[in-house]
Formats: structure tokens, sequence, C-alpha cells
């Protein structure tokens, strides 16, 4: 089963910690400088002589590169029955309550979305965002804009339940806007902005921080696009770490909600053993229509997989197996462990053959570890036999023989070849299957 990835280390957190510290929202300017989104829409936008010229429908931000904090490009004003766009240089005064205009005379465009913008109150107010340092899905209750270096800027957001709720009263009982709970926009991954084809962020670096549980816990609170787009942001491992630490039925659904061709290619990125519990899961279609979308040799594998019981050894098991022969030496097994370094945490010795490619034992790592590169693999077999199981052997069988053999694995073998690998914690994961994971605190869902 999924190996659960350790915790941070405490200088993990302290450079996470002196991310927040180098923000904007942590500068005194900034934060007597904010000015709420949500308070501004429908307020007056007024010419260098006070006249009123219109009403603010929306603001414009360029997301693009990798600027932490999207600048405002333009305003976007109800003029009668027209949607005017006016440039952010002619922005005077940004205020709480209105918006003054450099100049008495404006010229005023009909508004046209240009690529690289989003309207942010539109595309992202209410809308689902990732916090990267609080490991949380969120909800955007408001959006702070501020003066910061020379622009006006997107600087932070705010998650707070009061401040949604503030919205949503009459505007009579409304009273100036005061930011509830913000979070500085450096630490956000927006997804699927709708209406556009932006990318919002091209690096996505403050996702590829996260462990697989973290990432498993983002995964389970976005909605169904929104997960699709988390995903691609993920290299191939990353994204099957993730999907490995997911609760069974939020997983299931995930791939139910995905196109067969991508479902197809996330499990078969998994680990075998995570993948066939994956597809055991979905009703027999659905199941066949993944699997024909597979690579031939990876769908063979996992169908031959999936005829094993759930409940027995070869239901369990991995298929990540390092083999060696007796007579072949530890520096030409070295290089073959090296190219399984993706399954490290399913590996912890080497399967042995024979001249007829049968069983002879088992060989810890540490003990190739140990041996000097000329050493045969043969010579370091113990006397004991290999503690081995069959495919069809029982979840309580297995378990009774970790306990007999005091070992952190045993082999499948299937008449007297070996087929597979069961380490401890997959006995533990498959005969408490509803342990769970401990997960994040969700807001506003």
């Amino acid at each position: 089963m999924a190996r659960r990835a350790p915790l941070q280390t405490p200088q993990a957190l302290r450079t996470r910690l002196d991310q927040r510290h180098r923000r904007l929202t942590t500068s005194r300017a900034v934060r007597e400088a904010i000015v709420s989104l949500a308070g501004l829409i429908n307020r007056p936008v007024r010419h260098q002589g006070g006249e009123e010229i219109g009403r603010l429908i929306d603001v414009v931000a360029r997301f693009s590169g990798e600027q932490a904090y999207p600048p405002v490009t333009g305003l976007v004003v109800r003029v009668g029955r027209r949607q005017v766009w006016l440039d952010a240089s002619l922005v005077a005064h940004l205020g709480h309550t209105e918006i003054t205009l450099r100049s008495a005379r404006v010229d005023l465009r009909d508004f046209e979305r240009r690529e690289g913008e989003l309207l942010l109150a539109r595309d992202l107010l209410d809308h689902q965002l990732v916090d990267v340092d609080g490991v949380q899905v969120i909800r955007a209750a408001d959006l702070y804009l501020a003066p910061a270096q020379g622009r006006i800027r997107l600087v932070g957001v705010d998650v707070s339940s009061q401040t949604l709720v503030r919205r949503l009263a009459p505007a009579r009982y409304r009273a100036r806007p005061t930011p509830g709970r913000v979070i500085d926009w450096a630490a956000i991954q927006p997804f699927g902005a709708p209406g556009s084809s932006v990318r919002l962020r091209t690096s996505h670096e403050g996702l590829h921080r996260l462990r697989p549980g973290e990432l498993a816990d983002l995964l389970e609170d976005l909605d169904r696009e929104q997960q699709q787009e988390l995903l691609g942001a993920l290299e191939p491992e990353e994204a099957a770490d993730a999907l490995e630490e997911m609760d069974p039925e939020e997983l299931e659904s995930l791939l139910r909600g995905a196109e067969p061709e991508h479902a197809a290619r996330l499990v078969a990125s998994m680990e075998t053993d995570e993948a066939v519990d994956a597809l055991r899961d979905l009703l027999d279609d659905e199941r066949e229509e993944i699997l024909e979308r597979m690579d031939g040799d990876r769908a063979s594998e996992l169908e031959s997989l999936l005829d094993y019981g759930e409940d027995t050894a070869g239901g369990i098991m991995t298929t990540s197996v390092v083999f060696a022969e007796t007579g072949e030496t530890v520096d030409e097994v070295r290089p073959r462990l090296a190219q399984m370094r993706a399954h490290a945490g399913e590996i912890d010795a080497v399967a042995v053959l024979d001249e007829n490619g049968c069983l002879a034992g088992d060989v810890s790592l540490f003990a190739l570890l140990l041996a000097t590169p000329n050493t045969l693999v043969g010579d370091l077999l113990e006397d004991s036999r290999p503690v081995t199981v069959p495919p069809t052997a029982s979840l309580q069988d297995v378990a009774a023989r970790f306990v007999e053999a005091r070992r952190s694995s045993v082999l499948v073998v299937d008449d007297e070849r070996p087929v597979g690998r069961i380490l401890a914690d997959d006995v533990v994961d498959a005969l408490l299957p509803d342990r769970g994971r401990l997960h994040f605190p969700r807001f506003l869902q």
C-alpha cells in the first residue's frame, strides 16, 4: 500500500514561515492601503473633476510568468448600457467607496478580455483556491487590492465566513469592509477560473513542496474540474503518490469524473497494488474502459491481479519485486535496484532465483549494502528458508506468518516461483481499511 511521507522537518517549517514573513501583506504600508474588491463593486468611478462617469463592474488583472502578485491592468465600468474598459494607468486613487481617475477626459472603449487577463470578481470571487502554505482548499469571500511595487496589485484573499455574511447582507446594513482572515496572495494557487484558458501560475512551485497526504487532502476538497487541473499541474509520480493517499470513495469519484484516457494514465502510474484496489472499486464496464486505454503490458498485469480475491495474499501483494540469480554478483544487482528507485518504499529485499527460476531465498538490502561488489548473491543466502505464502492465503494467514517470522515482508510464491511481495503495512491497511488519514480542516465548504 502507499507509503506515507515523513513529517516535515523543523527546517522545512521554518522555511515556510520565512516565506510568509517576506510577503507583502506583512508590510504595514500595504495593510493600511488594502481595498476590498467586493466593497468596490458597483461603486462610482469619477473623473478628475469629481463627476461620476459610471459604476465599477469588475477589476482586471494579468496572470503571467512567475508574478506572485498579479498587477491590475484595468477596470470594467458600466456607463449607461455599455461595459467600457479603463486602463489602470488612468486610476489616480483607489478608495474604499469610489475610484478617482487622473483626467477629466476619458477614452471609453468597449471591454474585451485579453490573453492572460482575468476578471477578479467574475473569475475568482467565491471560487475555490488552494492555500499551499496552510495546505487547504479555501473559497474567496473577498479579494484585496493595494498599491505595491509600483502598481495596483492583487495582494490577498479573505476566507472568513463573517466576510461572506457581510457581502450577502442588504447594502444598507453593510459597514465599511474590514478584512477578516486574510491570506497573502503569494501563498495561493487558483484553479480552473471560469471563462478563461489562462494559466494562473506556470510553475506551481508551492504544490511541489507538499507531501502526498497533503495533496490528497486538497484533491478531496476540490471540485471535479479543479481536481483535474491540480493533477495536471503535478508530475506523474507526484500525482500517483497523492492518489494512493486518497480516501477510496473519493478516489473512486475522481476516477469516474475523469475522461477514461486520463483515468487510465492516472491508474497506470500508481503502485500496482494501489491501482488494483482502485480498479476493484469501479463498476465492471468502467474498469474495462480504463484497462482498454492502458498500455497492453500494464493492463495485462493489472487484470491478472484482479483475478485474486481482495482478501487474499494475491489481492494485496505488490509486483514491484527485484530478482537476482544465485550466480550473479552484488555489483550486477545494484543497477537493477537503482532502476526501481521509484518503488523504493515497496522493496526491502531481493528475491533470489536458482537456475530453474524457482525461489532460492531472500536477501535483505542491508546484506547487499555490506557485501563487497564481487560477492555472489547465492553466498548471501541464509540457511533458513525464506518466508512465503501462496497467492490464495487469507489475510489472517498472512498476518500469522508475519507474527511468526518477525519479518518486514513476505514473498508470495506460486508453484515455487515468486510472483509478488507483501509488506507489513500492506497487511495493516488490509485488516484495518477504515483507519484513514488525518484530514486538514475544510473551510467554507
